[in-house]
């Protein structure tokens, strides 16, 4: 139906056809052959008409949509007979005769591929009658009917024009070969832009750091030089022994007893301080480097550890036997050298002039604080989902960084995923995973990641003197001795009783310890599920979980009113703190559930979980009372460094230089 109205209307209009000149910015626009035409009495030639096609062709889509929708009225139509912008609605008024335009324009090659879709529907609409003439000739008409066709158009067809006006965008695919010869800026455009690939961003090479600036010190410099004892399972080269047997003869894991380290020797290296994690230790020289050993899945070793070993059978479990000069034949422990062995970090990673004044270390994570309270510090935070990260964007910091926010930092204490810092101003900083609430600040899973970044919390206005950390708990003492607590609670480890009216598994926000009131704590330490204190007067402290003989005692000798007991009636943890009996303690530590403590004469004693030898005592069962840790190497040593960490023990000893012969 559409086709007989385009005839008819088509049939008037001929003879202004000539006036199409006056119109001649109309086709400008796309006619309905996709071709330019100047309407005139005498027809141009095809090729002619090409021609301009392509030279016009650009400016077309545009004002074709907007002449269709402002030429409501017939009368203004008739005018502008070629707005050519309607070969677009067109094609939806005349779908059936639009088949025939195909094959004569086929025959020409024409530049403007794009719109000769809409262009043969319009031809057939507008001139039907023209079917029988030759090739040239109908080519030649096209541009003398179009006008008719826009007549027809620009009465109702205007509206369709934005509906129509993809179909063109469907001509190129049926002549994709002819893209290439395409004219059209639009067409053009695209391509280009996807074809060009993103350049590779070159990998910016590490600035060396700054030069320290000039601060003033605040943090002592150890200066006495130790023995370094090591013992435990060290499977994973936690002992820093080494991968392979030494000159002694003696095996790098499974060692029951205290060894004196040779890969750390006074004379040769001269270690100054010590720090326990996990699964990885960390070492201070007199001449200001810093070593470590270990496992370093989450670069907790703070520096490369390529395999430089080869794969064997490990033996299952020690000999037993209760002197560290017992070993087995193995020659290759299967260890890998790089991280077996104490080895620097590199001290590039540190502005020039730095000093450092002590070493920290938690399960996945290592700490170095200069003599001017600067914090550097590597590794990785986990959560109870798995690996949260170092810093927010950052999820294994395999080498050393400054941790800006931290200044004047005079002490640092780590727990397994979370981290304690105290400044000059007696104020501190928490930061790490904070599910068990050991940050004393509210951490969600989705604000995670905030975590890593030190902040400090309010302790209504008290200056903090010490601070401590167990596993997922935390504690702080107050210049004036009161003691605070926060964090996990499930055994009463924080030391605020959890009787039947306050059974929360953990303190949300630093709580006063009354149980410890009476006590003037001058250092504090936790373990998983329980925690050890030393008070000015040498007492050794204990409370929390029991059941894995951490008590120091025997169950039988404790007082039961401190006694929570299981459903069963058997002694759960202490509620109230229980001195260890026959120690003046100057100094204490513990792993998840093994205890140390060192009194003022340097004899080290331990206690508690002992599996993998990591008591010390030579014996793979728990100690349940405190014992002396007593051996060849370390009789007559003055002890004054212990740790604890997962399946291992160190122990650090006044190095006294042996006479000259």
């Amino acid at each position: 139906m559409p086709p007989k109205k385009a005839t008819a209307t088509a049939a008037k209009p001929a003879p202004k056809t000539k006036a199409a000149p006056k119109a001649a910015p109309a086709p400008s626009k796309k006619t309905a052959s996709g071709v330019s035409t100047t309407v005139s009495k005498t027809t141009t030639t095809v090729k002619a008409t090409k021609r301009k096609a392509s030279e016009i062709e650009d400016d077309a889509p545009a004002p074709a949509t907007k002449k269709s929708k402002a030429t409501p009225v017939e009368s203004k139509a008739a005018k502008k007979p070629v707005e050519k912008k309607t070969p677009a609605p067109k094609t939806k008024m005349v779908k059936a005769p639009a088949a025939k335009a195909p094959s004569k324009v086929s025959s020409v090659k024409s530049t403007a591929s794009k719109a000769k879709a809409p262009a043969k529907k319009t031809t057939k609409a507008a001139a039907p009658e023209k079917a029988a003439v030759t090739n040239r000739q109908s080519e030649a008409e096209e541009s003398e009917p179009e006008p008719a066709a826009k007549k027809a158009k620009v009465t109702k067809a205007a509206p369709k024009v934005t509906k129509a006006a993809p179909k063109p965008k469907a001509a190129p695919k049926k002549v994709a070969a002819e893209k290439a010869e395409q004219t059209d800026d639009e067409d053009a455009k695209p391509a280009p832009k996807a074809a060009a690939p993103p350049k590779p961003k070159k990998a910016a090479a590490p600035k060396p750091p700054k030069p320290a600036k000039a601060l003033p010190v605040i943090n002592k410099v150890p200066t006495q030089v130790l023995d370094v004892f090591v013992f435990g399972e060290g499977g994973s080269g936690e002992l820093g022994l080494g991968a392979r047997k030494g000159a002694d003869g003696k095996k790098v894991i499974d060692v029951t007893r205290p060894r004196l380290n040779p890969l750390l020797s006074a004379k040769d290296v001269g270690v100054v301080c010590i720090a326990v994690g996990g699964m990885h230790s960390v070492a201070l020289t007199h001449d200001n480097k810093i070593l470590t050993w270990g496992v370093n899945d989450q670069g907790a070793l703070g520096r490369a550890t390529p395999n430089e070993g080869k794969m064997v059978d490990l033996p299952e479990g020690g000999n037993g036997d209760d002197d560290s000069d017992s070993d087995s034949d193995d020659d290759d422990s299967g260890l890998n050298p790089s991280e077996a062995e104490p080895r620097q970090v590199d001290p590039s990673h540190f502005p020039e002039g730095t000093v450092f004044a002590s070493v920290h270390a938690g399960d996945s994570t290592t700490f170095a604080l200069t003599n001017t309270g600067l914090v550097y510090g590597w590794g990785t935070f986990r959560g109870n989902d798995g690996i949260i990260g170092f810093r927010s964007g950052v999820h294994t910091q395999a080498t050393p960084i400054l941790i800006p926010e931290l200044k004047d930092i005079t002490n640092i204490a780590v727990g397994t995923n979370h981290v304690l810092a105290l400044n000059t101003k007696g104020k501190v900083f928490t930061w790490g995973a904070g599910e068990q609430s050991q940050l004393a600040r509210r951490v969600v899973s989705r604000t995670a990641v905030g975590a890593l970044i030190p902040r400090e919390f309010g302790l209504q206005r008290k200056k903090i003197v010490h601070i401590g950390c167990g596993d997922y708990h935390s504690f702080a003492v107050d210049a004036k001795g009161a003691v605070y607590s926060w964090g996990l609670n499930s055994f009463g480890q924080t030391g605020i009783p959890k009787d039947e009216e306050t059974v929360e598994n953990a303190i949300a926000t630093p709580t006063v310890v009354k149980t410890l009131a009476d006590y003037d704590i001058k250092q504090i330490a936790g373990g998983a599920h329980h925690t050890l204190a030393c008070t000015v007067t040498g007492q050794v402290l204990v409370w929390g979980r029991i059941d894995g003989d951490q008590a120091g005692v025997e169950i039988e000798d404790l007082n039961k009113e401190h006694l929570f007991l299981d459903e069963h009636g058997k002694p759960r943890y202490l509620i109230r703190p229980n001195v260890v009996p026959d120690i003046e303690g100057v100094y204490v530590a513990t792993g998840p559930d093994t205890c140390l403590a060192v009194d003022k004469d340097g004899k080290a004693y331990t206690w508690g979980f002992s599996s993998n030898y990591q008591t010390g005592q030579g014996t793979a069962e728990d100690v349940v009372e405190a014992t002396w840790v007593d051996n060849s190497a370390v009789r007559g040593k003055k002890i004054v460094y212990g740790g604890i960490g997962g399946q291992f023990g160190v122990l650090g000893g006044v190095h006294v230089d042996e006479p000259a012969a």
